[in-house]
């Protein structure tokens, strides 16, 4: 008996996930045979993407005689036929749900990422390797197609879904010709929307008949994190800014030109000394919020039509360091121990909530007033104790490379600690102190080896827990002394009065 050929699609929300289905039902229609689909709700990169499970009968309905088959309306894991998805992640999720099956699954997916929730909420890097999720849709199908169909789809203008569905005619699993799909996306007549379409649909179909991607093994380039970092250092300040990173650079490069990984700890090294240099203030958070780019997405993430008003509120809540850091060290210090001050009486840390109607001509104003405020920035206290402990830390990556290259790529690696503004950042600031005080300089180890293995497993556990608790046993592990304990104000409260 012939069995149903049974298609699982995945997508994300807002990717046209419902139109794809109906094309493929249309298109399958269309060639004569007998199909059936179902849809199952889910929340993107929560519970999952909304599937769509079909199930395609391979045999004309001229030729059943009338008979009708019975098809499923759920699907099964591990009897699934073809899945199609738009997104690397989720394709992944549906082979750890079993839904992919190593001698029978054809998996078709594209190759870009759209990072998780809990992806971007870790305090270090939390995003999965690309490479893995490759490795394990290789090891869980019966062929793979992966494409990058996010730059497939900004070729065309068009949607996903489009691709996706040339993706799935060029795959050879439904025995329907090309003429049906593109039937059942003409059906009413080319439209504007059904052009792109069309256009989307004969950019897949080429690109997986004749780039081969089912035998090629996904590239994923390295950037180049020098150029990204002057790029990101002139939108923030200014060319000499961007010039004072390109000779801190090669200062690094001189040192560990003998180091046998010198491409390491150079790459490491211009990665997090382009963040730091970039530290977030309250300028910088005010032009990140007045871009243009920024409303733009907006209006795309609420989908927002070309003649709808969409009113944006923004809210701050700066608190006495934020603008001290803004001021020269005098007037800074004053501040500040007024504040600190403050908060030995048992007193509240003072902060400032401020509701911004983005949307308005008086709130994007201000917005830009306060990202204009770049000059200010190099002339405040912040600006320069950043940079003091920068080339603290420079100076520290030259003189562990000197020991030995691994421990010269653990102390480059330690500048993912500091990230942030307010608390985070100083929390950063102070763990990596510590590291640096008590591991890189202060505790005797066997060897350079055994003390990079200990600053980075200490910078891990940095990382993994905001509270701390995890970094003080790994010091202690070491041999290093735990964070001191901070002084917390006392606060008395009144009894309350008993009612009766």
């Amino acid at each position: 008996m012939k069995q149903p050929i049974s298609i699982l699609l995945c997508a994300l929300g807002g990717e046209g996930g419902g139109v794809l289905a109906k094309w493929l039902v249309d298109a399958s229609r269309i060639g004569g045979y007998p199909v059936q689909a179902t849809s199952i709700p889910g929340v993107a990169q929560r519970t999952g993407a909304t599937t769509y499970y079909l199930e395609l009968f391979p045999i004309l309905e001229t030729e059943l005689a009338g008979k009708r088959p019975v098809l499923g309306l759920n699907p099964l894991p591990g009897r699934i036929d073809l899945l199609v998805s738009s997104e690397l992640m989720e394709t992944a999720r549906q082979i750890t749900n079993g839904m992919s099956a190593s001698d029978r699954t054809v998996l078709v997916s594209s190759n870009n990422r759209v990072l998780t929730t809990l992806e971007k909420i870790q305090l270090g890097d939390g995003r999965v390797e690309a490479d893995e999720l490759v490795q394990l849709i290789a090891a869980n199908c019966k062929a793979s197609h992966l494409l990058d169909m996010d730059a497939l789809t900004k070729q065309a203008g068009t949607v996903v879904s489009s691709i996706m569905l040339g993706c799935i005619a060029a795959s050879g699993v439904l025995p329907l010709k090309r003429e049906d799909y593109e039937a059942a996306i003409d059906a009413d007549g080319a439209s504007a929307s059904q052009k792109a379409s069309l256009r989307g649909f004969a950019l897949a179909w080429d690109a997986l008949l004749q780039k081969k991607l089912a035998t090629q093994k996904l590239e994923i380039p390295e950037p180049d994190m020098k150029a990204l970092g002057i790029a990101r250092l002139i939108e923030y300040q200014d060319d000499r800014y961007a010039d004072l990173y390109v000779q801190r650079l090669k200062k690094i490069e001189a040192a560990v030109q003998g180091a046998s990984t010198p491409a390491d700890i150079t790459n490491e090294t211009a990665r997090w000394l382009a963040l730091w240099m970039a530290f977030d203030d309250i300028v910088r958070v005010a032009d990140l919020k007045s871009r243009a780019s920024r409303m733009t997405r907006v209006r795309s993430e609420v989908k927002a039509q070309s003649d709808e008003l969409v009113k944006v509120f923004d809210f701050f809540k700066p608190g006495v360091p934020e603008f001290a850091g803004m001021l020269p060290e005098g007037l800074s210090n004053r501040l500040l121990k007024w504040e600190q001050a403050r908060v030995r009486r048992g007193l509240a840390p003072l902060e400032f909530p401020i509701k911004v109607s983005s949307h308005s001509v008086f709130g994007f104003l201000m917005l830009r007033t306060l990202a204009s405020m770049k000059w200010l920035r190099v002339r405040g206290t912040r600006y320069g104790r950043e940079q003091e402990a920068i080339e603290e830390w420079l100076a520290a990556i030259v003189a562990a490379t000197e020991q030995h290259a691994s421990l010269g790529l653990a102390v480059a690696r330690c500048g993912q600690l500091i990230k942030g503004y307010g608390s985070t950042n100083a929390r950063g600031h102070e763990n990596w102190l510590h590291i640096l005080r008590h591991l890189v300089q202060g505790v005797p180890f066997a060897s350079p080896e055994a003390r990079a293995l200990a600053v980075d497993q200490a910078r891990e556990a940095a990382l993994r827990d905001e509270a701390g608790t995890e970094l003080d046993v790994a010091l202690r592990a070491h041999g290093a002394p735990k964070r001191e304990i901070k002084s917390q104000s006392i606060k008395w409260m009144p009894r309350p009065v008993d009612a009766r």
